[in-house]
């Protein structure tokens, strides 16, 4: 399931911080109207199963600073596989319309629930990114292995890509008895980097058109989840051209 989250400022030219990653997480945990289901995603080191978009405001423009909301208005997405995370997140937005956005106030506008797409007989698919795709590796650099982030022009961005998929799909669902063969072709003209810094850790990922080739259930389970790593973090949510 899937929502469209539309909020609004009091203020007119709104300013949203570049690397606001953390406070949407923070706003989405909070919103979560069944506690313990919250704590449970918010501690736990295994999947989380869900992903949020980037934020979209209507009328921009880019300053040194972020992200000018003309009219105070912005939007995001978010999805999960998880149909009572959605339901709860409801629940907790139509309890409470107030929104705390790094210290200020602002209040939900919209929520809205989006008809999702029907991949029963879908093998190949034309996607692009909602929030930058990010897949990584240990690298032993001076001796010490490091995480490394990887880039579209490396094969082991897109095996990443498959595994992490097939892993997330078997903690869901307990089992997945189908083809493990997943083929991402990205429109490398529409690649756009992009370095996002949370509470000091900066990460390089990447916005992109692709090509995705794979079991519908797996074509499904991306467009719910995400795609890549650390998804809860708003990384990864892709939708369907």
């Amino acid at each position: 399931m899937r929502l469209k989250i539309s909020l609004t400022s009091n203020k007119r030219n709104y300013l949203i911080p570049y690397n606001y990653n953390h406070i949407l997480s923070a706003i989405i945990y909070r919103k979560i109207a069944d506690l313990d289901l919250a704590a449970k995603l918010h501690f736990s080191r295994d999947f989380k199963f869900f992903t949020f978009s980037q934020i979209f405001a209507p009328q921009f423009k880019r300053i040194k600073q972020g992200i000018i909301s003309k009219d105070g208005k912005l939007e995001f997405y978010i999805s999960s596989p998880n149909d009572e995370l959605i339901k709860s997140l409801v629940e907790g937005y139509l309890e409470n319309s107030e929104v705390d956005f790094k210290g200020d106030k602002l209040w939900v506008e919209q929520i809205e629930l989006l008809k999702k797409p029907d991949f029963s007989d879908v093998e190949v698919i034309k996607m692009r990114t909602l929030s930058p795709v990010m897949t990584r590796i240990k690298r032993e650099i001076n001796g010490k292995l490091k995480i490394w982030d990887l880039e579209p022009g490396d094969e082991r961005f897109y095996e990443g890509i498959q595994k992490n998929l097939i892993n997330k799909y078997t903690s869901f669902y307990g089992d997945y008895d189908g083809d493990r063969w997943v083929r991402i072709r990205p429109d490398m003209n529409s690649a756009r980097r992009r370095r996002i810094n949370i509470k000091g850790n900066y990460h390089r990922c990447f916005m992109m058109n692709f090509k995705m080739e794979a079991d519908p259930r797996l074509i499904k389970f991306a467009y719910d989840c995400g795609l890549g790593e650390k998804n809860s973090m708003g990384f990864g949510m892709v939708e369907n051209l």
